[in-house]
């Protein structure tokens, strides 16, 4: 230490007094420890990097399964199937807009680690693609949303909507990611991750299979709910002030739909003609109620309704829950229950 101060002396002997000198040499010492400080943080930051890849494949989770899954639905989907018996997270954090997720340094290594990636497949998840290429697990199980359904559709332009071009040709078709608004297609999926799991786990394969079953009967009721209501219903059109992300949902059921945009579009501001063509449908198929997403302000319904007086309420595409909601443990279960009660206002 004291060769230290000799060197910042030394480095300060041009200045003419003794006072000024102390001042630079004071100076000199709090710039060097400054970056030091720089220093030390960025060696940190390095061992912390290198500590994550040097660990060992879910060290920190008692040996079970590791299940990464992009959006909330599959997310539901795999922790009523897994069970205990591993470790579910949701990459998207709650409350925030899944089209536009980046992922984090943090979230690339744990996807890299992982046994099991769950994520969509769609327009959305591009950045996926070139993930999933540079993984270095060759022992990770994939699991793409878009090909667990019936058939799948095209995105649909439907007319009235303000429609941009997604950032490309608008001659290009794009699918329809939302899968599993379709309680049909949520059944194909629980399946799909219900065989993978029992394929890492054999042991745990009685649990897979019974939850299962269990799951599938509850998706089942929830159908047989949503067909009856259908059918019961005065109407089979149902209007949209926002988004339209649940094609698979009124394909299911047959029902008729129109809306401000369709499921992933970029645009938040309507055109002043997608207002007015919604505002006419209200009031020429005498609507009572007007929908609005999860995690949408609402603006546009609620536009609709002051002029038209049909009652606005949400409807759950199951894409993302907000923070509040996660922490309280909403399901896919109880949100899409809750889809039927509005429907039955919306058709009755």
């Amino acid at each position: 230490m004291a060769y230290f101060f000799r060197f910042l002396l030394k480095k300060c002997a041009v200045c003419v007094n003794i006072d000024t000198r102390i001042c630079c040499f004071f100076e000199r010492y709090l710039k060097m420890k400054k970056n030091i400080k720089r220093i030390m943080a960025f060696l940190l930051a390095l061992l912390s990097v290198s500590m994550l890849f040097s660990c060992g494949k879910n060290d920190d989770d008692d040996g079970k399964l590791s299940v990464i899954c992009t959006i909330f639905a599959p997310y539901d989907f795999a922790r009523e199937i897994a069970g205990d018996t591993a470790n579910v997270t949701m990459l998207v954090p709650p409350g925030s807009d899944t089209h536009s997720y980046d992922p984090t340094p943090r979230d690339i290594i744990a996807i890299n680690k992982c046994d099991v990636f769950i994520y969509g497949g769609g327009e959305s998840d591009t950045w996926v693609e070139k993930l999933i290429a540079s993984a270095e697990n060759p022992d990770m199980k994939i699991i793409k949303l878009i090909d667990c359904t019936e058939e799948l559709y095209y995105e649909e332009h439907k007319e009235g909507m303000t429609v941009g071009n997604h950032g490309h040709d608008d001659d290009d078709k794009e699918y329809d990611e939302h899968v599993w608004t379709s309680p049909r297609n949520a059944v194909i999926i629980s399946e799909k991750i219900a065989k993978t799991l029992c394929e890492l786990s054999p042991e745990n394969a009685e649990i897979y299979n019974e939850n299962f079953d269990l799951y599938k009967t509850e998706l089942e009721k929830l159908d047989a709910e949503f067909k009856n209501i259908v059918a019961s219903g005065k109407r089979k059109e149902v209007i949209f002030g926002d988004r339209f992300p649940l094609l698979y949902f009124v394909k299911a059921y047959g029902l008729d739909y129109y809306a401000a945009f369709p499921g992933c579009a970029g645009e938040t501001e309507p055109s002043g003609a997608t207002v007015a063509f919604l505002i006419n449908k209200v009031k020429e198929d005498d609507i009572p109620v007007v929908f609005y997403l999860e995690l949408s302000e609402g603006k546009i319904a609620s536009t609709i309704c002051e002029s038209t007086g049909a009652e606005k309420l949400r409807f759950n595409a199951c894409h993302n829950v907000s923070k509040k909601d996660f922490e309280n443990g909403v399901s896919y279960l109880s949100l899409m229950r809750e889809n039927a009660e509005v429907l039955k206002k919306a058709l009755g």
